[in-house]
C-alpha cells in the first residue's frame, strides 16, 4: 500500500510541475506581449514568434540562473538583474523570426517587463 502511494504521490507532483511549467510559459507570454505592445522599437509579428519568443526567453533565463544563480528579471537582483532582463530580450531576436528589439527597446523593455511581470500572479518557484 504504501509503494501505491508513493507512486501516486510521484505522479500527482510530476503532473503538477508540468502544470506549473505551463502556467509560467503562458504569463511569460503575456508579460512579453504587453511588453512589446507598451515599447516603441519593440515588435513581436505573430503569435508563433511570441510563443518561440517565451519559450527561448525562459530557456536563456533558467540556463542563466543554473549556471550563475542570477535571475534575468529586473527585480530579480537589481541593477544586475535589470541588465540581464535587457540583454535577454536583445539577444532573443537572433533565436526567433518575427521578433525585432533595438538596444534602446531592450532597455524600456526591461522596465516595463520588470513592471508588468511584477504585478501578474505566477509562480516563480518549479
Amino acid at each position: 500500500m504504501s509503494d501505491n502511494h508513493m507512486e501516486n504521490s510521484q505522479a500527482t507532483n510530476s503532473s503538477s510541475t508540468i502544470w506549473q511549467i505551463i502556467g509560467r510559459l503562458v504569463t511569460a507570454g503575456i508579460v512579453l506581449a504587453i511588453t512589446a505592445f507598451f515599447t516603441p522599437g519593440f515588435q513581436i509579428s505573430n503569435f508563433w514568434a511570441l510563443a518561440i519568443a517565451t519559450v527561448v526567453l525562459t530557456i536563456i533565463d533558467f540556463l542563466i540562473a543554473k549556471f550563475t544563480g542570477l535571475k534575468a528579471s529586473p527585480f530579480g537582483k537589481g541593477f544586475v538583474g535589470f541588465v540581464l532582463s535587457a540583454v535577454v530580450l536583445y539577444i532573443t531576436q537572433y533565436f526567433v523570426a518575427g521578433y525585432v528589439i533595438s538596444w534602446m527597446a531592450a532597455i524600456i523593455g526591461a522596465l516595463i517587463y520588470g513592471v508588468v511581470d511584477y504585478f501578474l500572479p505566477g509562480d516563480e518557484q518549479m
